[in-house]
């Protein structure tokens, strides 16, 4: 599930943001909050970012991880058409990007969501319905090599 990018040094910020379709805040929030939790500042774009204003912030700010939240089902759709204009920046093609929530408008077809996904190269996908913030903070951690950061 996870990719080669390592987060940067301690210090760097997290952007976290939601996808150009995507109008829910609360899921935004609570990332932020729980990407403080484990010691890293973070800039929150909010919902209905458009790819232009999100890769614009990444070149301006070069975070050490980038992570993408949906909660309207459209996360595939929108991450494929959003990562691959990211990787298209040389100053962006190693910036750690994740991406997690609600994918798919339904639970069949994940496997090949996440599939596609990585392919168009995320790092790693935490899809709704797995345990996905246990996930995400040992992702975290790992890319941090704080060991203790799923505690």
């Amino acid at each position: 599930m996870t990719g080669p990018h390592a987060l940067a040094p301690t210090g760097r910020s997290v952007l976290v943001s939601g996808l150009a379709s995507d109008a829910h805040t609360w899921n935004l929030m609570y990332l932020q909050l729980v990407i403080e939790e484990l010691g890293h500042p973070v800039i929150n774009l909010g919902p209905c970012v458009p790819d232009e204003l999100l890769v614009g912030e990444c070149l301006r700010s070069a975070p050490g991880l980038v992570v993408l939240s949906s909660v309207n089902g459209h996360g595939t759709q929108d991450g494929r058409r959003l990562i691959r204009t990211l990787r298209r920046h040389r100053r962006l093609a190693t910036t750690p990007v994740v991406i997690g929530g609600k994918l798919g408008i339904t639970e069949e077809g994940s496997e090949e969501r996440v599939r596609q996904l990585l392919a168009a190269g995320f790092d790693a996908v935490f899809e709704d319905g797995t345990d996905a913030v246990a996930l995400f903070k040992d992702y975290v951690g790992a890319l941090t090599g704080d060991r203790h950061a799923a505690s």
